[in-house]
C-alpha cells in the first residue's frame, strides 16, 4: 500500500477488523503513536507514572539519531501525551522498562547502535534524569533484554551485538552496572536472546537468535552464571531475527519460536531430551520476520504467537489443538517495516493487544475487542 493511500486512510479515521478464530483486532487513526513517522526500533511498555495503566516509550533512529520518546496512557488505551526521553538524539535499537535502582518505580533502558548505552531514572512521576552508563560504549547493539540473570533481587541487563560479543551488566542493585559478563563467541551475529530456565534447574538460561545463516544456541547456566554449556536448534544456517520462549502444548517443557528472515518460521519443542529435534512450520510465508510475541490472544489457556515482518503483512497464528493446528490471521493489508511487536492489555479489559514498532511510519496498535455471542 502506498504511503499517499495509507495517510488518506488516517485522514478518514477509517477502522477496521480483522476476524477470525473469534477473535476482531481493531485499529484505527486513534490507536497510533503521536503523528511522526520515526525510525522506531522498539518500545518499551509499562507503568511510567504509577496511574495504573500501561505507557510506552519509542527507541528511535537505529542508525541515525534520532529522538526517544515517552506516550502517556489516558487510562482507555489511548496515548495523549508525549514527551521526548532525554535531551539527545541517540542512534537507539532497544528500549525495556524496569525499577533499576530499586525506588519502586520503573525506569528506562535504552540500546544505541555504536553509541554509549544509558538508563533514564524515573522520579515516580514520570519524569526522567540520565543515570548510569551500561555495556560498551560504542557497539553495534542490536537488542536489550532485562531479568535477573543472577536471581540477587535486582534486575539485570542483556546486551546483543551483531558481531560481537554479547553482554550481561550485572546490577549492584542501585542502579549501576559496573560488572559484566560476555556470553556467546566474537563474531556471533545476535539480534535477539530471551532468558528462561529451560532445563528446570532452577537457573536462568540464554536462548538466542543469531542472523548471518549462523548456528541458534542455548546457552545454559550452571548456577554460577558460567554459560560455557550450549545447546544448538535450527538448521544451523538460519537467519533468525527473534525468539520467543512458551509452554504452547502445556506439556510442562519450554518450547522455542524463531522468527527467520527469507523462511519458514518455526516452532522448535522442548522435551526431557533438551535436544529440540521435534519441530513444526507454523509459518510457511518465508517472508522477512523481524519480531514475533507470545500471549494467550483468546484466553483459552493456550499462548497464540504475532509475527511482524517487514514489506509484508503481520500476522497473528491462533494456537489450537495444543500446538498442532495454526489458524493465520493477517492484522492489516499494510506493509510496513516491523522491527518489533508485543502483545499487552492497553485498555485495561483483560484482554492482550498488539502494538507494532515500524521503521518509517506510525506505530500502530490494535485492540483485542471482545466477541459477539
Amino acid at each position: 500500500m502506498n504511503s499517499k493511500f495509507t495517510t488518506l486512510l488516517f485522514i478518514l479515521s477509517l477502522s477496521f477488523a480483522v476476524c477470525g478464530q473469534d477473535l476482531q483486532f481493531r485499529t484505527s487513526d486513534r490507536l497510533i503513536l503521536g503523528i511522526l513517522k520515526e525510525r522506531t526500533a522498539s518500545i518499551g511498555v509499562g507503568d511510567i507514572d504509577n496511574d495504573g495503566d500501561m505507557d510506552a516509550v519509542a527507541a528511535n533512529g537505529r542508525h541515525w539519531p534520532g529522538q526517544n520518546r515517552i506516550f502517556i496512557n489516558n487510562g482507555k488505551g489511548i496515548f495523549t501525551v508525549s514527551r521526548p526521553l532525554g535531551e539527545e538524539s541517540e542512534t537507539s535499537y532497544a528500549t525495556e522498562l524496569a525499577d533499576f535502582d530499586g525506588d519502586g518505580d520503573l525506569d528506562i533502558a535504552v540500546g544505541n547502535d555504536m553509541a554509549p548505552n544509558f538508563i533514564f531514572i524515573n522520579d515516580g512521576k514520570g519524569n526522567f534524569t540520565r543515570g548510569a552508563a551500561f555495556g560498551e560504549r560504542y557497539a553495534p547493539t542490536r537488542n536489550i533484554t532485562v531479568a535477573d540473570i543472577d536471581k540477587d533481587g535486582d534486575i539485570d541487563i542483556l546486551i546483543t551485538n551483531r558481531g560481537r560479543e554479547n553482554q550481561i551488566c550485572l546490577n549492584d542493585g542501585k542502579g549501576s552496572f559496573e560488572k559484566v559478563l560476555s556470553f556467546g563467541t566474537q563474531d556471533d551475529s545476535t539480534i535477539d536472546v530471551e532468558v528462561a530456565d529451560m532445563n528446570g534447574d532452577g537457573h536462568n538460561d540464554l536462548i538466542l537468535a543469531n542472523r548471518d545463516l549462523q548456528q541458534n544456541y542455548i546457552y545454559l547456566n550452571n548456577g554460577q552464571m558460567d554459560f560455557s554449556k550450549r545447546i544448538p536448534f535450527g538448521t544451523g544456517k538460519d537467519n533468525t531475527r527473534s525468539v520467543g520462549v512458551a509452554d504452547l502444548n502445556k506439556d510442562g517443557f519450554l518450547d522455542i519460536i524463531t522468527a527467520n528472515i527469507e523462511e519458514p518460521n518455526r516452532i522448535y519443542f522442548g522435551d526431557a531430551s533438551m535436544k529440540f529435534i521435534n519441530s513444526v512450520e507454523f509459518d510457511a510465508s518465508k517472508s522477512n520476520s523481524y519480531a514475533v510475541a507470545t500471549g494467550d490472544l483468546d484466553l483459552d489457556g493456550f499462548d497464540d504467537i504475532v509475527i511482524g515482518n517487514a514489506g509484508e503483512p503481520n500476522v497473528v497464528f491462533m494456537n489450537s489443538q495444543r500446538a498442532t493446528q495454526w489458524t493465520r490471521i493477517q492484522l492489516s493489508d499494510d506493509a510496513f517495516e516491523t522491527y518489533d511487536i508485543m502483545m499487552v492489555d492497553l485498555n485495561g479489559d483483560g484482554r492482550l493487544d498488539i502494538m507494532e514498532s515500524n521503521s518509517d511510519e506510525l506505530n500502530r496498535y490494535y485492540f483485542n475487542l471482545k466477541t459477539k455471542k
